[in-house]
């Protein structure tokens, strides 16, 4: 069957590129392969001068981006790799294994650098709970991240759900991955050498998933089911064998270096082994073990069958590789080798049938540049505020509206279909801020945390993504943790679109530069455009997840009230903002494009604050005031302790709106015992300090304003 750069995605600019660098035609098995590689998907074509304005060195930085994962250090000769990936279109038509080969993807990657998985976070974006194919889609997508990850065996942590309309058709699911390796141990997808064998481990090769990378580079048709073959099939279980085999020829030192078949398969895999190490590589399609007949070629190169690893290794390790495979009971083949002339080859039965430069295919498509206009009608009302007449008597009625809210409320039905004590590391499970495990290999505690907020971004993307990106690190400072690195997964519609690419600039812009003011390197993550269907389109979603270490911290500080009679302050730098805000669009209240504060000097005393709180042992809990504000913060610690609190400071009646359910800026919640109220000041000298009350009894009281018993509180967030 003939086919056209059209056909393959290819736009003419492209294959016209193309025939300048190859000086002639592509044939049609070449054709494919490109389409597949050039696609948005794989080159990030869009989106590279943009990524260059992250920081990715210094600190605590080992790998950053251009391999499978970044890795940071975490002492004692150990590091942390960790990477977010995106499945979202794939979720999107079948949303169980959608959700489920996503999973298995990233842990993959973290493979590939030779590290053990040890946690996994899920950042989930639904659409409408009200409307039943949102419902289904995100039953599907929750149960398919439970199925692959309790079988695998690596603890799914934490993450982030929220839910909004316009996810109705387009869902987001970013998976996360965590992994441990020995510093001296890594491994890299640039040390292939002429002579090396390309060696295949794991499932045979089926028609599942090819071109899946090349879908993921459009928007969905209306109706999904046509995209259905292109969508992966997992097998957990396999890839537990796979992990066990892989860490166990890494181990015996038999290999030189490891690339996941993800999107695009063996193609991506190969020819990016090759152009990272400035050789060349020839596969021998006939080689490749399959699980059916008549496959061409070309699709044996861009199957995307789940649970493969390329393992490139000497010759003379091939048969004690094949022992181990075999004792994993799994396929190996060794389907090709590296050579020195920089070419991409497929050969098929002594024919080839794919000769391209090897930098061509794993990594110089041409970069796109896109229009870039500011959308009409922000700057006309970019010095108006939000202002909002809050009576006493409605406190009450908004709270709970705020806890049963979906994107607010109790997330247990979802985190407990997961297996989150697996491999025993997990010290502060899903439901917190912050996620905690210990590593057992170095006895040092990690956090993590995840961190999406499209509301904000569509109002301002600077400060909205630089919002999203310091709420994550938040929670491991008011956790105990001193950041170390970051992960990315920068989610938005069509970037063809002026307006929409605008928007992507001005949050990359905002996540650099937190990343560049708060000395959190990025050292990995994903881009994924073309988020919409048919006329809707998902709001800028860039999701944000961030690790760091407890550095001489026995224990991290809890999100939960400890016991009665203590003290309860709030600490930070601002009172927030409606604007963005989950009380502002449940109450309908007027919005605008308004820039939210960007305040780095003052987060960075905040954070030396909060962390030195925990390390001198001066709170015995403490929360960050974010999502609902600062009457639901304190609500949901008063039901996961089961502890009431009774405030009598004089509130700001005049803006009494913004200091309960503003959000945005450093502010935190601590509970104190009294003998310990001097030097908790002391920590937090310079920064405004309110004491609000004490901890006591089963109901939350305000003086004058509110009293609602804690049941009736958890009645409304557990809905």
């Amino acid at each position: 069957m003939s086919v056209n750069y059209l056909d393959v995605g290819l736009k003419e600019q492209e294959y016209l590129a193309i025939m300048d660098i190859l000086g002639r035609e592509p044939n049609m098995q070449e054709l494919r392969i490109l389409g597949v590689m050039w696609s948005e998907h794989c080159s990030y074509k869009s989106t590279r001068p943009l990524l260059s304005m992250f920081p990715n060195s210094g600190g605590a930085v080992v790998q950053g981006p251009g391999e499978n994962a970044g890795i940071v250090d975490i002492g004692g000769g150990w590091g942390a790799a960790f990477k977010v990936e995106s499945h979202n279109h794939p979720s999107a038509v079948s949303p169980y294994q959608g959700a489920a080969t996503g999973v298995g993807g990233i842990i993959r990657d973290i493979l590939a650098m030779g590290a053990r998985p040890v946690a996994s976070l899920d950042g989930l974006c639904l659409g409408d709970e009200s409307l039943q194919q949102s419902r289904s889609l995100a039953d599907g997508i929750v149960k398919g991240i439970a199925g692959y990850g309790n079988a695998v065996g690596v603890p799914t942590v934490g993450g982030k759900t929220l839910y909004d309309g316009c996810y109705n058709g387009n869902p987001l699911v970013n998976a996360m991955c965590l992994g441990v390796v020995r510093l001296d141990s890594i491994v890299s997808s640039k040390t292939a050498r002429p002579g090396h064998l390309a060696i295949l481990v794991g499932s045979r090769t089926g028609r599942d998933g090819i071109a899946g990378a090349a879908f993921a580079s459009s928007g969905l048709a209306d109706d999904t089911r046509a995209s259905r073959p292109q969508v992966q099939i997992g097998d957990p279980f396999v890839e537990k064998l796979l992990i066990e085999c892989c860490l166990e020829i890494h181990s015996k030192g038999l290999m030189v270096a490891m690339q996941d078949m993800g999107a695009a398969g063996i193609t991506s895999s190969s020819s990016e082994i090759a152009a990272k190490s400035g050789t060349g590589i020839v596969i021998n399609s006939e080689l490749v073990p399959l699980r059916e007949n008549d496959m061409e070629p070309w699709e044996i190169a861009l199957s995307e069958s789940q649970e493969r690893m390329l393992l490139v290794a000497e010759q003379e390790n091939l048969p004690e590789i094949s022992k181990i495979a075999a004792k994993w009971e799994l396929e190996c083949a060794a389907i090709g080798k590296v050579t020195d002339d920089g070419q991409f080859v497929i050969s098929d039965k002594g024919k080839i049938v794919v000769s391209l430069p090897a930098g061509m295919v794993g990594g110089s498509c041409p970069v796109i540049s896109w229009t870039s206009r500011e959308p009409s009608g922000r700057k006309a009302t970019s010095q108006k505020g939000t202002t909002f007449s809050l009576s006493p008597h409605m406190i009450e009625k908004h709270l709970v509206t705020l806890l049963s809210n979906p994107s607010l409320s109790d997330k247990s039905g979802i985190f407990h279909q997961y297996d989150y004590m697996v491999q025993t590391g997990t010290v502060v499970p899903p439901g917190s801020a912050a996620s905690i495990i210990r590593v057992r290999e170095n006895g040092k505690l990690l956090g993590l945390a995840m961190e999406v907020d499209p509301w904000k971004c569509e109002i301002d993307p600077f400060t909205g993504s630089a919002e999203v990106f310091l709420k994550a690190l938040r929670s491991l400072w008011v956790a105990g943790a001193e950041h170390l690195g970051m992960t990315n997964c920068l989610n938005f519609p069509s970037p063809e679109d002026p307006g929409n690419f605008w928007v992507i600039s001005r949050c990359v812009e905002g996540l650099a530069a937190v990343a560049r003011d708060l000395v959190c390197p990025v050292v990995s993550g994903n881009v994924s455009l073309y988020n919409e269907s048919g006329d809707a389109k998902i709001l800028p979603s860039p999701l944000v997840g961030v690790t760091g270490t407890f550095r001489d911290i026995a224990k991290p500080l809890s999100e939960s009230f400890s016991c009665e009679n203590e003290t309860v302050f709030l600490a930070g730098f601002s009172k927030g903002t409606l604007n963005g805000s989950h009380f502002a669009r449940a109450m309908a209240v007027e919005q605008n494009h308004r820039e939210f504060p960007y305040l780095p000097e003052k987060e960075k005393i905040f954070m030396h604050s909060a962390i030195e709180t925990v390390r001198k042992g001066l709170a015995t809990s403490g929360r960050t005031v974010a999502g609902g504000g600062l009457l639901v913060s304190l609500a949901k610690m008063c039901v996961t302790s089961g502890i009431g609190i009774s405030i009598d400071e004089e509130l700001p009646l005049d803006d009494l709106a913004v200091f309960l359910f503003g959000e945005t800026g450093p502010r935190a919640i601590y509970t104190v015992t009294e003998n310990l109220e001097k030097d908790f000041a002391s920590i937090w000298s310079g920064i405004p300090l309110i004491k609000l009350g004490q901890t006591g009894g089963k109901t939350f009281t305000i003086k004058g304003l509110l009293e609602i018993p804690v049941n009736e509180i958890a009645r409304a967030w557990r809905r």
